[in-house]
């Protein structure tokens, strides 16, 4: 139980965070880059079940650190990338994570990218091997070291 709180504790903070700094890159850009981070998310075991969708579109329209851009707007790039997922996993995987790479040159806002990526993952309280291996393939688009997000 220790542990678990101490993820809970630090996704807690990680939030609140992420909130600030998302706030400071409200662009379409940014904004299309969350959304590819959470249809990886929503998809890193190969797979968006009907349940995964309806809580990452819940999570999306209710998430604090999302809160600086309309839901309507979120959802719609979120489906726009799970459904290129789900049509052609790996072509969609490739699209998802050079719409991140664009930030590249952008670090603090790559960075805002990836902890919505760690939020999501940790939302059902179980950050698992897949989603961990897509933040790291994410990290590494944006070179940026999995090592900064003790990944």
């Amino acid at each position: 139980m220790a542990l678990w709180d101490q993820l809970k504790s630090r996704l807690q903070g990680l939030t609140a965070d992420t909130k600030v700094q998302v706030g400071k890159f409200q662009n379409k850009d940014f904004a299309k880059a969350s959304m590819a981070m959470c249809a990886l998310i929503a998809a890193a075991d190969g797979t968006i079940s009907a349940d995964e969708r309806t809580k990452m579109i819940g999570f999306i329209s209710s998430n604090d650190a999302l809160s600086v851009f309309p839901p309507s707007e979120l959802q719609q790039h979120f489906e726009f990338y799970a459904s290129k997922l789900e049509k052609d996993f790996e072509f969609g995987k490739l699209e998802s994570v050079a719409t991140i790479g664009k930030l590249k040159s952008k670090p603090e806002a790559a960075r805002a990218v990836i902890q919505v990526g760690i939020i999501i993952g940790g939302a059902d309280g179980s950050f698992d091997e897949n989603e961990k291996r897509t933040v790291r393939d994410v990290c590494n688009a944006v070179g940026i070291s999995p090592a900064d997000f003790d990944l």
